[in-house]
């Protein structure tokens, strides 16, 4: 079925092949070109035949399609043969220029053989000399078969790399890889990254490059100690390459760097994101080299004994790790025969086993900000917390669960696991033991420490579970722990009823039902075990705390004092360190919320006196956790600083969720935030996340990787916030939309920012773009789609599509009209108006003043509306924006007159006035308009000298020499 309707005329075909031309390489675009030739042929028009079949050239051939290039060559050239005059100077430069692609294609297929491809090389060398061009592209070919079949490569390398260049020689980037790679097979790494530093530094680039080069430099950059410089250009590099099926090598580069770096977890998830690669390679040299860096991967995950693990491979089948390394060691193996059988060397299986016999070269490199591991990749859950004290005994491990759970131990937790493994089992036989009592009561206890841990995860079942257990807990006949259970399950349900839109006096009464509930549960069941009716008192306590936290309501906090009081005199008469513990951090936390932080902080520094002499240990996390946070809400950040590192090195002897590791982590981000230390925040919170995302608190961590990208952003650091963003958004819950869609907006809107910072103008616009609609169904949330419409409208604008830009431009003002962005949209409209008329002059200056109009609307809206802007005053801002656009369309004129109102409008300005920077810009934009522009020096000098005066005087020494430097050119050219 033809993509599109088929053009009726040869000036729509012109159109289509420049839309086609737009799109990326792969099967859309190559199915296009087709139809496209298809529909050349059916007018009597050999140019446009012509051109259809070039662009049906390159999509073979970027498309790693390298059968059918050479097909649509030979087309080309029975044309040139035929109807030379039909090819004018532009299009024979394409012509020849494309022998070295078919000669390309000819080495990629074992099944042509070695005599045709130096038939084909003859026939270039004919075809060049006959048209009198020179010879070094020949011989550059000559050398790349050397080289492919591994004899004569000395010969050939001298032949080709000592002549000058041609207009038709491979671009610079082509040839600087191609010596490089040279010295490379000769072992000399330095050399190498030598020739290779003007492309691994982006000054020469082309189609291919620096992607290519940079796939093949990330090991000699290892060998080398340049392990930072390896880091951050697989980063960037692997983002040029991935999921193009005609740079599969290279793909296969970066996989196989992953695993020698000890970032398999990462190469597994790379080589799932190019699963594709697979079948839609149809490249056999490109194949090679993707299969074979897949293969050092998988071979190097089977060797740490995980074999097992899942492997994204071919089509129609799921693989494990050991499945697929086996199919793909036949299949590659297979291939390098063939290619070695056609070329008469052992070359292809040499390099090939060269490649599986590589040791790591490191145990671990850090390679994102987002570590995997390869238990991170494990379909199964993740492992309980290990401790030495787990009894192998059935009896003894179901005795010490509920030992240690009545205590609060964090160790708890690994037993309960254990049992809920053992019990699981379809084998599993109930001990016949009165210490353990009946299967009841442990299915009850199971049940309730997955309540609680629901609990901690504010999850909506939490209050069932409870109820659930308690249920169990009454038929193994154990009221007092039933009754618990009950009260437990009134928190969550009073939670459940607060959500929404409930309004803070509903959730307040909530919680006072909740804590009536409790209270009545309590009095109604007497003979509690002391550490039960302790956490019966507790829950009491806890729940007038929520209601303080809710309201803030003075009147709540000496009811909260009261039941926390009970609480620590039970405890203290009944010997209970941790519930002593808790009441004394729940006072603390009331004196935090009633706003008395000196006092939370007495208490906490008591508790902690108290917690060093008598327990228990894994309480000081937590508490010195909370001292850190009101250190912080003290202002002390440095205080915070070293509370928070020694809960954090204390909680490193608990399991993480026991002591809440992932919260010392964020606390710790946000101190280091405040010291001016945002490179270790990072750090923190990207490990805040990751210990979220392994307790399953999902939305939790997928918000803290969304700061930390964003931080990331903020700190220049473009290429690691990509490379997080795409971890994130591969995730198999966003691809099912599991995950709320306005936060994964959110992580894609950073990822575009990015891209956009990356100078990947391209795939930046296509982001935004799609956000852009997206944003526009956002009803309950106006202010984002203005947000995100005008930055589009930006891009678009920066891309050259003015057109668009005015479009999504008035989406933007449409939802302004709702919901009011007066700073940023209007800065966003005087931006496009500015890039207009630069790159349009004259030319564009209507629309680029229809762009400042609308912000002109904007000031006005504002100044109505008593707005107060962020930064720059809107009005002066877009009479300075009036300045340079008419500049650009040299209405110099108009320019100078609203350059002069822009000053009018700065008015008289103090030494200190934070607005010296825009008056001086203004000064000199308008002594450049009217001294250099509309040529009056005398009048713009006067300007200039009076203002570095004043500029110097208020000590403005940088905006001073920035005058005085344009008043020097105005005198020389007087």
């Amino acid at each position: 079925m033809p993509t599109a309707p088929a053009p009726q005329n040869t000036d729509e075909l012109h159109q289509a092949l420049q839309e086609n031309d737009r799109r990326p390489y792969g099967r859309t675009r190559t199915v296009t070109a087709e139809e496209l030739v298809d529909a050349a042929e059916q007018f009597d028009d050999p140019t446009t035949l012509v051109h259809a079949l070039l662009e049906l050239q390159e999509a073979y051939t970027y498309g790693s399609e390298p059968r059918k290039s050479p097909v649509v060559f030979v087309r080309l050239l029975n044309l040139l043969d035929e109807q030379p005059d039909v090819f004018d100077e532009r299009l024979r430069h394409m012509l020849f220029w494309r022998f070295k692609w078919v000669a390309g294609a000819l080495r990629a297929l074992p099944e042509v053989p070695l005599a045709s491809l130096r038939q084909w090389l003859t026939e270039m060398r004919d075809r060049y000399e006959k048209a009198g061009l020179g010879l070094q592209p020949y011989y550059g070919q000559a050398y790349q078969l050397a080289a492919h079949v591994g004899e004569g490569t000395t010969l050939a390398y001298e032949l080709w790399a000592g002549r000058a260049r041609t207009r038709l020689s491979d671009c610079e980037a082509c040839e600087i890889c191609e010596r490089a790679l040279h010295h490379l097979a000769a072992g000399d790494d330095e050399r190498a990254l030598r020739i290779w530093e003007p492309v691994l530094e982006g000054k020469e680039s082309c189609q291919e490059e620096p992607a290519r080069s940079v796939s093949y430099a990330l090991l000699p950059l290892l060998r080398t100690g340049r392990t930072d410089r390896a880091r951050e250009l697989h980063l960037s590099g692997y983002r040029g390459c991935r999921r193009n099926p005609s740079m599969a090598q290279e793909v296969g580069r970066h996989l196989e760097f992953c695993a020698l770096t000890g970032n398999e977890a990462r190469g597994l998830e790379l080589l799932s994101e190019n699963r594709s690669l697979f079948d839609e390679v149809d490249s056999p040299l490109d194949l090679l080299g993707f299969l074979t860096g897949v293969q050092v991967l998988l071979q190097r995950v089977e060797r740490l004994g995980r074999g097992e693990l899942p492997a994204a491979g071919y089509a129609g089948r799921t693989w494990t790790v050991a499945g697929l390394r086996a199919e793909i060691h036949a299949r590659a193996d297979d291939l390098a025969a063939r290619f070695d059988a056609r070329n008469g060397t052992t070359a292809h299986t040499d390099r090939r086993r060269a490649r599986l016999d590589r040791a790591p070269l490191l145990t671990a490199l850090e390679l994102t900000l987002r570590v995997r591991h390869l238990d991170d990749v494990a379909p199964a859950a993740p492992a309980a917390p290990a401790v030495g004290a787990v009894p192998e005994s059935l009896p003894e491990l179901i005795v010490r669960a509920r030992d240690l759970d009545e205590q609060g131990h964090p160790d708890a937790q690994a037993c309960w696991a254990r049992l809920r493994t053992l019990a699981a089992a379809s084998d599993y036989r109930h001990p016949d033991d009165p210490a353990v009592g009946p299967l009841a009561r442990l299915r009850a206890d199971l049940l309730s420490d997955e309540a609680n841990r629901a609990d901690e995860k504010e999850e909506t079942d939490a209050a069932s579970l409870h109820e659930d257990a308690a249920a169990l807990y009454e038929d193994a006949g154990l009221p007092g722990h039933a009754a618990l259970e009950r009260a437990c399950a009134q928190l969550p349900a009073a939670d459940a009823t607060g959500q929404g839109s409930a309004s803070a006096e509903e959730k307040a009464a909530a919680l006072t039902d909740a804590h009536a509930a409790v209270v009545r549960l309590h009095e109604e069941t007497p003979g509690l075990a002391p550490y039960l009716e302790a956490r019966m008192l507790r829950l009491r306590a806890t729940a007038l705390g929520l209601r303080l936290q809710t309201t803030g309501d003075k009147a709540h906090i000496a009811p909260v004092l009261a039941e926390v009081d009970l609480l620590h005199a039970f405890a203290t008469r009944h010997d209970l360190p941790g519930q002593i513990s808790g009441s004394l951090l729940l006072r603390a936390s009331t004196h935090a919320l009633s706003g008395d932080l000196p006092a939370a902080v007495a208490e906490i520094d008591a508790l902690l006196d108290r917690l060093k002499t008598h327990g228990p240990a894994w309480h000081l996390p937590r508490t010195l956790g909370l001292r850190g946070r009101l250190q912080l809400a003290l202002r002390d950040a440095q205080t915070a600083h070293t509370d928070l590192t020694e809960g954090l090195r204390l909680a490193a002897d608990w399991p993480a969720d026991a002591v809440d590791t992932a919260q010392l982590h964020a606390d710790l981000a946000e101190a280091c935030m405040r010291l001016g230390r945002p490179d270790e925040a990072l750090r923190h919170l990207t490990r805040s996340a990751e210990l979220e995302l392994r307790r399953g608190s999902r939305t939790e961590a997928f918000c803290t990787y969304s700061n930390a990208a964003r931080l990331s952003l903020d700190l220049g650091r473009v290429e690691d916030c990509i490379a997080l963003l795409d971890s994130l958004l591969a995730e198999p819950e966003v691809a099912a939309g599991e995950l709320d869609d306005r936060l994964v907006a959110q992580l894609r809107l950073t990822r575009a920012r990015a891209l956009h910072a990356g100078e990947d103008l391209k795939a930046a616009t296509v982001e935004f773009v799609a956000l852009a609609a997206e944003s526009a169904g956002w009803d309950d949330d106006p202010a984002s789609h203005v947000m995100i419409a005008a930055e589009t409208a930006l891009l678009l604008g920066e891309s050259g599509d003015f057109a668009r830009a005015r479009e999504v431009a008035d989406q933007a003002l449409a939802a302004h009209a709702k919901a009011p962005s007066y700073d940023q949209l209007s800065s966003c409209l005087r931006e496009i108006a500015r890039v207009q008329a630069e790159r349009q002059g004259p030319d564009g200056l209507a629309d680029a003043l229809g762009f400042l109009a609308d912000a002109g609307r904007i000031a006005d809206e504002a100044r109505a509306a008593g707005h107060r802007p962020d930064g720059r005053s809107l009005d002066t801002a877009l009479a300075y924006e009036h300045g340079r656009v008419n500049a650009y369309a040299g209405e110099y004129e108009t320019a100078l007159a609203a350059l002069e109102k822009a000053l009018a409008l700065l008015g008289d300005l103090g030494a200190d006035d934070d607005r010296v920077g825009e008056w001086a810009e203004s000064i000199r934009l308008a002594g450049v308009v009217e001294g250099l522009y509309l040529q009056r020096p005398a009048p713009a000098l006067t300007r200039l000298d009076a203002a570095i005066v004043r500029l110097t005087a208020g000590g403005h020494t940088e905006e001073a020499e920035a005058l005085a430097s344009l008043a020097a050119r105005l005198r020389d050219e007087e």
